[in-house]
């Protein structure tokens, strides 16, 4: 089955007599000039959606210290290039999931990233501010500029997968020139993260997540003689693709969640209140992670009933 291409699609065509046509294009040629204006703007810029795995992130416990964290890339390791005649030097997953996992750390309000995927553009303007010291300033400290922030933990990762058709299909019914047929296709895309200690290298929690990506058409067309030499032939459909850069999104957003309640269960980072475990927004995905052991949450001693107390019984 061919890719799908655009977001809607929508044909209607109309064949009749001659005499009919030069009318039909007489009248629309009118209407036209008389309604001639400029192409309206459907959609202004928004905010990219949020998606389940963005609340759920936003909605985390807090730890009982954030961690900093160093980004240097997130490449696509798929070597996946969209198939012809759309482009065969364009990638098939976005080249920016850098950028989506920053934003996915900085959410969680667990990590602190520092900027290192354009550390050299950081440092440049850092000796520009050196440079513009006067001889007076030499040995002195400077109030607006510091040392930088050295990560605890390095993000490290990619998108190592992105296989197309896994699943397609359609089906299609005709009668009498009358009939409608709709197919779909389903495509994955693959992330694996893992948090390093920056102190030995050790490899303290490794997360894959798969989402899929899906589309579909649906047509409907009628093609019928509706008098001598008068062919009626009507089409209309609508092609609808999941964005690959979302899917791309939320597959990270995921990632880091499920790193996260690892990081908690192997004792890698900690809850600031540890009955915070049994929150729903975190056995959820406890829940569905084999690497993950529920942690055994103290519960509160009963306390004893004080013998100098009053009794609550009432005398006769």
């Amino acid at each position: 089955m061919s890719a799908f291409s655009g977001s809607v699609i929508s044909r209607t065509w109309v064949r009749v007599s001659r005499h009919a046509l030069a009318m039909m294009t007489v009248g629309g040629a009118a209407v036209l000039s008389g309604c001639a204006s400029p192409v309206p703007v459907f959609d202004n810029a928004t905010l990219t959606p949020a998606t389940q795995f963005t609340n759920d992130l936003a909605n985390l416990p807090p730890p009982k210290g954030r961690m900093v964290a160093a980004v240097y890339g997130f490449r696509d390791q798929t070597g996946q290039y969209k198939p012809s005649p759309d482009s065969s030097f364009s990638s098939e997953v976005t080249q920016g999931a850098a950028s989506m996992l920053v934003d996915a750390l900085r959410t969680s309000g667990w990590f602190v990233p520092v900027e290192r995927e354009n550390l050299q553009d950081l440092l440049t303007e850092r000796k520009i501010v050196r440079a513009l010291e006067t001889p007076s300033d030499q040995g002195k400290s400077i109030a607006s500029i510091g040392a930088l922030t050295p990560a605890s933990v390095v993000i490290e990762g990619g998108i190592v997968g992105y296989d197309t058709n896994l699943r397609t299909g359609g089906l299609g019914v005709n009668y009498l020139g009358i009939g409608g047929a709709t197919q779909y296709r389903v495509d994955q895309v693959t992330i694996a993260l893992r948090a390093v200690d920056i102190r030995n290298g050790q490899i303290l929690n490794s997360v894959s997540t798969t989402k899929t990506v899906y589309s579909y058409e649906v047509t409907a067309g009628i093609y019928k003689f509706v008098g001598y030499q008068n062919l009626l032939q009507v089409e209309a459909g609508i092609t609808s693709n999941e964005p690959q850069q979302l899917c791309v999104k939320e597959a990270i957003e995921a990632a880091v969640m499920y790193l996260i309640v690892q990081g908690i269960s192997s004792s890698t980072w900690e809850l600031k209140s540890l009955p915070d475990w049994n929150t729903p927004v975190i056995q959820k995905y406890a829940s569905h992670d084999a690497n993950v052991h529920q942690v055994q949450v103290p519960t509160k001693p009963a306390v004893a009933p004080d013998p100098g107390a009053p009794s609550a019984t009432k005398g006769s």
